[in-house]
């Protein structure tokens, strides 16, 4: 069945990425005065999610590239997501974040990719991305999608992580949810 080999190669994926690390990060964001967030593409999607849940959870966050996202500042983390590493616009913007002084959190495949160079941390996540380079984990999924996959989730579990933290229930979330639907 193709859905249990899915779940297969998300399990072998998340299965290599330490919890207390992701609690670490939880506890970087927590600690940041304001959350910024980057990504392209799927990543990008998966990014603007990862955002919108902080934001539900009490967190002042941003995504690079929308118009009222403010100038990035001391006491500001940011948080760039690309799974090979490379994409320019990702790259630039981490590389411009460090040289302001921020720290910046990489989610990537590539430990030693051009983002990972400009980062302070990374969230490295050994799934198979759209290049299918050797070092790669095998999946029968296209592009990307598996990288896409293990990164919600874990950006999931650091949104529980975070909210543990900061003592914010469902109810104290659910406030935050739109209610203009």
């Amino acid at each position: 069945m193709i859905v249990s080999t899915i779940l297969k190669e998300i399990e072998t994926v998340l299965s290599q990425v330490a919890e207390d690390q992701l609690q670490e990060l939880a506890g970087e964001l927590q600690k940041a005065e304001r959350i910024f967030i980057i990504g392209e593409g799927r990543s990008g999607l998966m990014a603007k999610s990862f955002a919108m849940r902080l934001m539900h959870l009490g967190a002042t966050v941003y995504v690079v590239g929308e118009t009222i996202t403010p100038a990035i500042g001391e006491g500001d983390l940011l948080v760039a997501v690309s799974g090979s590493g490379t994409t320019k616009s990702v790259v630039w913007t981490s590389e411009k974040t460090q040289s302001l002084g921020c720290p910046v959190i990489a989610v990537t495949t590539n430990p030693e990719s051009p983002l990972a160079a400009a980062a302070t941390r990374i969230l490295h996540v050994p799934a198979a991305t759209k290049y299918r380079r050797e070092n790669e984990l095998k999946t029968i999924q296209p592009l990307g999608s598996l990288f896409d996959q293990c990164v919600h989730l874990l950006f999931d579990t650091i949104c529980l992580q975070y909210s543990q933290l900061s003592s914010v229930s469902n109810n104290d979330a659910f406030a935050r949810h739109s209610n203009l639907e």
